[in-house]
């Protein structure tokens, strides 16, 4: 098995599965926080772990504020 296998690539769904939300969202933050994809497999877009690391970090900051709030 080739170590750069399709599994192993951040898209915007791998990210909303890793992540446990949902795919509008990570694609909400993408274009919030102005993140480039790193390249494009197919019509997918592929990002970086340091992008996946900073949407990550977006939403626990989110999630902070909100629990703040309630």
């Amino acid at each position: 098995m080739p170590a750069f296998a399709p599994q192993n690539v951040p898209t915007v769904g791998s990210i909303a599965q890793r992540l446990g939300k949902k795919t509008h969202q990570i694609a909400y933050l993408i274009r919030a926080r102005d993140i480039r994809p790193s390249g494009w497999a197919g019509n997918a877009r592929v990002f970086t772990e340091a992008d996946v690391a900073r949407i990550a970090s977006a939403l626990r900051r989110i999630d902070a504020e909100r629990s703040k709030t309630n």
